[in-house]
């Protein structure tokens, strides 16, 4: 098969479209012929050589899939030859078949296509394990979106309004900010001109954000923290802007606020498993009736991996960027 290889790590053209050993089942897995990866900032930063892959997975970059199951393993049952479905990964999307443990499997949503289902597993899993499982979102509620008009983004904006709950986004450029309110977003804030801080307290009153999803990190934890309402959860899946900043402890203690931070790549299999049940029992049905849809930005040839590390370094982008099998 072909994969996309990462000889010597550096800029996007590191990525090279090469031929490669075909991947063999293990127990419990089966094989996926792939039919669509999507690009992620781990992919670019594991192009970097910055995130390898957890012990024992595939080198090859890709968090996620869709495709049609080639090969059961042994050990597997519910799935058959020919199913067409999408899969979280460790690594491996990026490749013409992947190895993928059928606990990380999902079918494709109703009126939802095989390939554009490729923009919905790493997204999906991620939203609900952070902003329900794990900072309980609740009806009513105001969540922060930084990065609105990302993959990320999009979905979280359409998952919470679903659960009626109020949305607030930030983004850098007018038309990112127009596409977030099409999508449902409340409080629009353009975060090159405006505060997310004061902009937040205004829209709730002085309260501020009960939830607020973080791809930045160092960078805006003090104003996370701000921004916080009594009580609030601030969790943080991304660092963008930076490692390490001071916290301050006396105004979490004073919000009685709590912080996490977590991460779905190195993740034992059966947590992986978990968050992917509770996706199929609590997202699918959203897709089913229409409520939720994946947003996809552009498709491209997986050979032309590079073009699309390009477009997502610059921005250059809203929703997913889709890499498609030859």
């Amino acid at each position: 098969m072909h994969a996309i290889t990462i000889p010597e790590p550096g800029g996007p053209e590191a990525l090279v479209w090469d031929e490669v050993p075909d991947p063999v089942p293990g127990e419990g897995e089966v094989l996926v012929e792939v039919a669509a990866s999507a690009v992620n900032r781990a992919d670019i930063l594991q192009r970097q050589g910055f995130y390898d892959p957890p012990p024992g997975t595939s080198p090859y970059p890709g968090l996620e899939c869709s495709g049609r199951i080639a090969e059961l393993g042994p050990g597997v049952s519910g799935w058959s030859v020919g199913d067409e479905v999408c899969a979280l990964l460790a690594g491996g999307g990026y490749a013409e078949k992947v190895a993928v443990p059928a606990g990380q499997l999902l079918p494709l949503p109703k009126g939802i296509g095989l390939v554009q289902a490729a923009a919905l597993p790493e997204v999906v899993c991620t939203v609900w394990s952070n902003v329900f499982m794990v900072a309980h979102l609740r009806p009513g509620e105001t969540l922060l979106v930084h990065g609105g008009s990302s993959g990320i983004g999009t979905m979280a904006i359409q998952l919470a309004k679903a659960v009626g709950a109020k949305v607030a986004v930030t983004a850098g450029t007018r038309e990112k900010l127009d596409r977030c309110a099409e999508l449902g977003a409340d409080v629009l804030v353009n975060y090159r001109e405006q505060d997310f801080v004061e902009e937040v307290r205004k829209a709730t009153d002085g309260a501020g954000a009960d939830v607020i999803l973080d791809n930045m990190g160092a960078k805006y934890l003090d104003r996370n923290v701000r921004a916080l309402a009594v009580n609030g959860r601030l969790a943080i899946i991304g660092m963008q802007g930076g490692i390490k900043a001071e916290l301050n402890i006396a105004a979490l203690l004073t919000k009685r606020a709590a912080i996490s931070a977590t991460s779905l790549r190195a993740r034992p299999l059966g947590e992986k498993a978990s968050i992917v049940a509770a996706v199929r029992e609590h997202v699918w049905p959203l897709f089913d009736a229409g409520h939720v849809r994946p947003i996809v930005d552009r498709e491209l040839p997986m050979s032309d991996a590079a073009a699309a590390h390009r477009v997502v370094e610059e921005s250059g982008h809203i929703g997913k960027v889709l890499l498609v099998t030859p």
